[in-house]
């Protein structure tokens, strides 16, 4: 502090304090300013803000060692958290709309900056093969698989493909029911038609009978 160097303004010895004596009056005045001074270091933001900081360091995110992260850690962290929560969501998907047809999830990890795996991939096999000899079932099985294969809200390449080949096997399916269908109306006309013309037969030659009676 500098308040010693306002004490020192005369010369003249018996007229004014020396340079080593204070008057009342400036005493208390360097008094105060110590005091504001005092006060001002102890409410410094900077100080405040610094302990703050060290406070919410050590009750933040920490590394496997139990260190605190660094800000750039930090950040990973929460990706990789958020990325994990994506990609079970996204494989969860298809297990539900799939159902029977898809399997367990199998997921990829990494290990973040605390040393806990987070999944960053993964995948859910489907059955999208057709039923053998039964359309019907196939295109059941395929809308099912479909379905499936679209089931997140944002499906990957690997998800169209899937999805796109089920939809070759749909049309396949419906085009091998509908030939059915026609084979059997058309056996049914057969057999209606041979019915009728029997019928007729049996009619032309009933007369015949009658007049050899």
């Amino acid at each position: 502090m500098a308040v010693s160097s306002i004490s020192t303004v005369s010369h003249a010895a018996g007229t004014y304090p020396s340079a080593n004596t204070m008057s009342p009056r400036v005493e208390q005045a360097a008094e105060g300013r110590a005091l504001e001074e005092d006060t001002a270091s102890t409410d410094d933001p900077k100080t405040t803000s610094a302990s703050e900081e060290s406070s919410s360091a050590e009750a933040g995110p920490k590394r496997a060692d139990g260190t605190p992260m660094a800000p750039d850690e930090i950040r990973l962290l929460d990706q990789l958290k958020q990325n994990d929560r994506e990609v079970r969501q996204h494989e969860m998907a298809h297990q539900t709309v799939g159902g029977a047809y898809a399997g367990g999830a199998s997921y990829e990890y990494e290990v973040g900056p605390d040393g806990k795996r987070y999944a960053v991939a993964g995948e859910v096999p489907i059955d999208y093969g057709p039923v053998p000899n039964d359309p019907q079932a196939t295109i059941e099985k395929m809308q099912t698989v479909i379905a499936a294969a679209m089931a997140p809200a944002d499906p990957s390449p690997k998800d169209h493909q899937v999805a796109a080949q089920a939809r070759q096997y749909l049309l396949e399916a419906k085009l091998e029911a509908s030939m059915q269908r026609s084979e059997m109306e058309q056996a049914r006309s057969n057999g209606a038609e041979a019915t009728s013309s029997a019928d007729e037969s049996a009619a032309n030659e009933q007369p015949s009978e009658e007049q050899a009676a």
